[in-house]
C-alpha cells in the first residue's frame, strides 16, 4: 500500500504542478507546507479507502474480488512507474531534435502557418480547455520544469530542427495514460457489477431446482423425457440441413438481444455440468460455483495486459488527419462483441442439436454433454481474452473522447467532426450495455460447458489447502529425487527403487493443473 500512496502523490503533484511562476527557492514555506499537506491527506484517504475495501472483501470471504482489487493496485503501480519515467526524462526527450520535414506528416491536425509571422511558425491550436476554472494552465503544466527544459525549443531551432516531443505534448500524453487506466478499471468494474445483477436473477431458478431435488416425492418418480417436446430443444433445435444450419446461426445472433438465457437453458446446462463433472453430488449448487468462477475471471479482465498496450500504440499511430481512425476503431469492439455473443448462443444450440439428433426419448431428465470442441480452437479461455479486448477497446474509445474534450474542447480539429463523434459515443454505450446484460452472463454459464471445470468448484479454504498440499508434495518429490541422485552418484552401479511418494506427488501435480481452466 505504501507504493500505491506514492503513486497517488506523484499523480497529484504532476496535475497540480504549475509551469509559470517562481521556483521553490522564492516560494513561501507556508505555501509549500500547505500544498504538501493537502496532497498527503488526499493520498492517505485514497490509500485507506482501498485498504478498507480489501478488508471488507476478506471479511465477506470474497477472495476472487480481493485478488481483482490487488490487480487494480498493480495497474496503478505500473501507471505510477510510467508517470515517473515521463517526469524524469521529459527534459531529455524534449531536447532530442529531429529534421523539420519529419514533423510535417502523420499529424492529427493540419499545420497552419501564421501569415504575419515571417518565421513560419505553426499557429498554436486550442490552448484553452473545457474547464478553464479547474485547469487554468493544463496545456502548460510541464512547460517550464527547469532551466534546461525551457530552452529545449530554442536549442533545436538553433540547429534548424524541431524537438522530438514538446513538454506540452508529453504532458498531454501523460494525462491520457492516466485517464485510460482509470476509465478501463471503472468500466470493467461496472460491467461486472451490472452483469452480476443480471446473473442474480438466475438464483431463483437454482432455489427452485434445489427445492424440487430435496422433495422425496419427486425423487421417487421416474419419467421419460420426449426430447423434441422438451422446452430446451424446441427453443434451440432448428432441424438438420445446410439452410437450417444457417438459420440456427441467425437465431443465435438475434437471441443475444433478447432472453439470452431462459430457465430451460439454465436448468439443462446446469444438469449437464453436474452429470459430467460432479455426478456424485446432484444437489451441487451450480449458481454459487458459476458466480465464484466469474469473480475469479474478473481479475483477468480488469488488468491491462501487454498486448493491450500494443493496441494503444497502434491506435495513437493511426490518429492521422482525414483518416477518422477512431471512428472506424469504434466498430472493432462492437463486431467482436456480436461475434462472441453469437458464438456463445450457438454453443447452447449445438448442445441441443447433439441431443436432438441422437435421441427421441430418454429415461429421466434431458442431459447435454459439455465439450471443448464447441469453442473456438477448442479453447474456452479464448472467449475471456476476447471479452478483455472488447472491454479495453471500448474503454479506450470513451477515455480518448473525454481526454480530448477536456484538453482540446469539443470543436477542436483533433476531436473531429460531430458526425463521427456522436456515432462513436452511441456505439460505446451500446457495447457497454450489451456486454453487461447479455454477453457477460452468457459467458458465465457457457464457459462452464467445457471438458474441464474451474478451480472455483472448490470452496476458497479447500482451494488453499489443496494448493498447499500440492506444493508440499512437489517439494518433497523434488527433494527425494535430489537425494536419490546424490546416493546414485556415490554408489556406482547400485540401482535404487523409486519412492512410492514420487508418483503420488506427480499425479497430484497433474490433477491440480487439469482442474483449473486458467
Amino acid at each position: 500500500m505504501d507504493g500505491l500512496g506514492g503513486v497517488i502523490k506523484l499523480q497529484l503533484l504532476i496535475f497540480m504542478a504549475g509551469g509559470e511562476g517562481a521556483s521553490l527557492e522564492y516560494t513561501p514555506t507556508w505555501v509549500v507546507a500547505l500544498v504538501c499537506t493537502v496532497i498527503v491527506a488526499i493520498s492517505l484517504a485514497a490509500e485507506r479507502l482501498l485498504h478498507y475495501a480489501g478488508k471488507f472483501l476478506i471479511n465477506k470471504k470474497q477472495g476472487p474480488l480481493f485478488d481483482a482489487l490487488l490487480k487494480i493496485k498493480e495497474e496503478l503501480m505500473l501507471l505510477g512507474f510510467i508517470s515517473l519515467l515521463l517526469t524524469v526524462f521529459q527534459g531529455r526527450i524534449s531536447t532530442i531534435c529531429i529534421a523539420k520535414h519529419l514533423t510535417d506528416d502523420w499529424l492529427p491536425c493540419k499545420k497552419e502557418t501564421d501569415k504575419h509571422d515571417g518565421g513560419g511558425k505553426p499557429i498554436a491550436h486550442f490552448q484553452t480547455t473545457l474547464f478553464p476554472s479547474l485547469l487554468p494552465h493544463v496545456r502548460h503544466l510541464l512547460a517550464e520544469a527547469g532551466p534546461s527544459d525551457s530552452d529545449a525549443p530554442g536549442h533545436c531551432q538553433k540547429q534548424g530542427k524541431e524537438p522530438l516531443l514538446s513538454l506540452d505534448a508529453l504532458h498531454d500524453l501523460h494525462i491520457f495514460i492516466f485517464v485510460l487506466a482509470v476509465v478501463h478499471v471503472v468500466f470493467s468494474a461496472l460491467t461486472i457489477l451490472f452483469g452480476s445483477l443480471k446473473i442474480r436473477q438466475w438464483k431463483q431458478w437454482e432455489d427452485s431446482i434445489q427445492k424440487k431435488e430435496h422433495d422425496p416425492e419427486d425423487q421417487k418418480t421416474t419419467t421419460v423425457t420426449h426430447v423434441h417436446q422438451h422446452d430446451f430443444i424446441r427453443g434451440r433445435f432448428r432441424g438438420i440441413g445446410k439452410n437450417l444450419t444457417f438459420l440456427s446461426w441467425v437465431h443465435s445472433f438475434l437471441k443475444q438481444f433478447y432472453g439470452s438465457v431462459d430457465e430451460s437453458d439454465y436448468t439443462t446446462l446446469r444438469r449437464g455440468f453436474i452429470m459430467n463433472h460432479y455426478r456424485d453430488n446432484p444437489k451441487f449448487n451450480f449458481y454459487k460455483y458459476m458466480v465464484r468462477a466469474l469473480e475469479t475471471d474478473f481479475k483477468k479482465v480488469v488488468g491491462i495486459s501487454w498486448y493491450l498496450w500494443i493496441f494503444v500504440v497502434v491506435f495513437l499511430l493511426l490518429n492521422v488527419r482525414g483518416w477518422h481512425a477512431y471512428f472506424w476503431i469504434a466498430f472493432v469492439p462492437l463486431i467482436l462483441l456480436l461475434a462472441v455473443g453469437t458464438k456463445l448462443e450457438h454453443i447452447i444450440t449445438q448442445l441441443a442439436e447433439e441431443v436432438a439428433q441422437r435421441h427421441v426419448a430418454v429415461p429421466g431428465e434431458l442431459v447435454v454433454k459439455p465439450s471443448d470442441h464447441h469453442f473456438w480452437f477448442s479453447k474456452p479461455r479464448l472467449v475471456l481474452v476476447l471479452i478483455h479486448i472488447i472491454l479495453f477497446q471500448n474503454s479506450f474509445e470513451i477515455a480518448i473522447f473525454f481526454w480530448m474534450l477536456v484538453m482540446f474542447q469539443f470543436d477542436s480539429c483533433i476531436m473531429g467532426h460531430s458526425r463521427y463523434i456522436i456515432p462513436r459515443l452511441i456505439i460505446g454505450v451500446l457495447v457497454q450495455f450489451l456486454c453487461s446484460y447479455s454477453t457477460l452472463p452468457l459467458y458465465a454459464i457457457v464457459a462452464q460447458m467445457g471438458s474441464s471445470f474451474n478451480r472455483a468448484i472448490f470452496e476458497e479454504h479447500i482451494q488453499e489447502k489443496l494448493t498447499g498440499w500440492a506444493q508440499k508434495a512437489k517439494r518433497n518429490y523434488k527433494g527425494q529425487r535430489k537425494a536419490m541422485g546424490g546416493a546414485g552418484s556415490s554408489q556406482v552401479g547400485n540401482k535404487e527403487s523409486p519412492s512410492p511418494a514420487a508418483p503420488q506427488a506427480k499425479g497430484l501435480e497433474i490433477e491440480t493443473t487439469s482442474v483449473s481452466n486458467d
